[in-house]
């Protein structure tokens, strides 16, 4: 569905995404973007957004040029991102129902006069009540937060959506539950993920393929437990390596 080829950016004469090489089919399917802070991660999902436009190399989607769509809007709504700061990424002045609601009438996605309706029913698929359509985004919890910027991905019936460290700001208990969410999500949606992390116990639980990125460059790439097994990469290894094991 979703596709990158040769991907490169060049920010200032420095390649810090280079020639990458992705493909994500239709879901239920998940892929971990996997690496340590300045590979380069996160300029990789801001080229499948539209976000970034590559210096050189495409980026597809069904088969088409995102580059040279003339009408971008049902693209738009079929990739959409969750961050990892929701403090950022929902306004502090709009209560979480006005957000959810204007995203359905710039896109058009119900009648008007049904948004409160679906707004509730949004909200309900993330596990939060309609109550919270009325509270500011100071009123929640962080994993409230989260739940409410994902329940405005979805407002829009997204394919693809893109996770860029969508709990590494949550303690571990609520990391779980927002992981838990994803993965029912994933399936009664058929989304396709790309998971970006640093942490492969977190990517494990959401996806059953990964790529490691190090200095822009994916250095692996296959199935999780492939990859785990026998690392390519001292990158890899290190990233292995870091996930806490307890003892028996």
């Amino acid at each position: 569905m979703l596709e990158a080829r040769d991907v490169t950016v060049v920010y200032e004469g420095t390649a810090v995404v280079d020639r990458v090489n992705l493909t994500l089919p239709e879901g239920p399917y998940g892929l971990g973007l996997i690496g340590e802070s300045g590979s380069g991660k996160t300029t990789v999902a801001r080229c499948l957004l539209g976000l970034v436009t590559p210096t050189h190399g495409t980026v597809l989607f069904r088969g088409a040029d995102i580059g040279a769509m003339r009408q971008p809007g049902p693209y738009r709504r079929a990739v959409q991102i969750v961050v990892q700061d929701t403090e950022g990424a929902l306004d502090p002045r709009m209560r979480i129902g006005t957000a959810i609601t204007e995203v359905l009438r710039a896109h058009r996605m119900v009648p008007r006069g049904t948004e409160r309706g679906r707004v509730a029913e949004l909200l309900s698929d993330v596990g939060l009540s309609a109550e919270h359509a009325a509270r500011y985004p100071h009123q929640l919890s962080g994993g409230q937060r989260q739940r409410a910027a994902i329940a405005r991905a979805l407002a829009v019936r997204p394919r693809f959506l893109v996770l860029d460290e969508p709990t590494s700001a949550l303690d571990t208990v609520v990391q779980a539950r927002i992981l838990d969410l994803l993965h029912t999500l994933r399936t009664e949606h058929r989304l396709s993920l790309l998971l970006i992390s640093h942490d492969l116990a977190v990517v494990e639980q959401l996806c059953r393929h990964v790529a490691v990125l190090h200095h822009g460059r994916i250095v692996d790439q296959g199935p999780l437990p492939d990859v785990l097994r026998e690392p390519h990469h001292p990158a890899t290894r290190s990233l292995r390596d870091a996930v806490p094991r307890l003892p028996p």
